[in-house]
């Protein structure tokens, strides 16, 4: 059973909020994100899975992006809902597992600090749920943690290992180092493209 103490808990991660303990926030949006949406023609649907305060979502939206984002954290929707005014319509609090997204699926599942928060054993129903929930065609994109420690949150990725998960359903279409990482993914974090393949 799930407890306080177990980061695939609600509660885990409300506590942090509730103390302040956040390490991962960057408090706005990261440029390598600001660069990609200037360069895209916006128009899809987008998912923003363990959203926290959800900055990232606003500037979705004004690239012309529809776009949900969803905690599992009754704290962190809070949080979000307090950064995103107005948008806030857009924040949910649900199961990214288990959350009816209806049946229009996702044109990008956007990346950050989503994956590394998730215990080891859950990366298999994420490739999964990704699959189900993006169009063929589709992207993962963001920022992935990369770490050999065996500690966490966060959960960091061994060289190839997110390749191994993906392989099958996605391409790997770019990839860069990042610089504007906070310090707990400074020098560790890698922007990435992922393309959903037709399957």
């Amino acid at each position: 059973m799930a407890t306080a103490s177990d980061p695939s808990a609600p509660e885990f991660w409300d506590i942090r909020f509730r103390e302040g303990r956040m390490p991962w926030d960057a408090g706005g949006v990261p440029h390598e994100l600001a660069k990609y949406l200037a360069g895209a023609s916006g128009g899809g649907r987008v998912l923003i899975p363990g959203c926290g305060a959800a900055y990232e979502a606003v500037a979705f939206h004004e690239a012309g992006y529809e776009v949900i984002a969803i905690d599992f954290s009754p704290e962190a929707v809070a949080a979000a809902a307090r950064a995103l005014g107005p948008l806030q319509r857009a924040v949910r609090l649900g199961d990214f597992f288990q959350y009816d997204f209806g049946t229009i699926p996702f044109d990008i599942i956007y990346e950050r600090a989503f994956l590394c928060s998730l215990p080891r054993r859950l990366r298999p129903a994420y490739r999964t749920r990704v699959s189900e929930l993006l169009r063929p065609g589709g992207l993962v994109l963001g920022f992935f943690f990369y770490d050999a420690s065996e500690s966490g949150p966060p959960f960091g990725l061994g060289e190839g290992e997110l390749d191994d998960l993906l392989k099958g359903r996605f391409v790997l279409e770019a990839e860069e180092k990042t610089y504007s990482s906070v310090p707990v993914f400074a020098g560790k974090e890698r922007w990435q493209i992922w393309r959903r393949l037709e399957i």
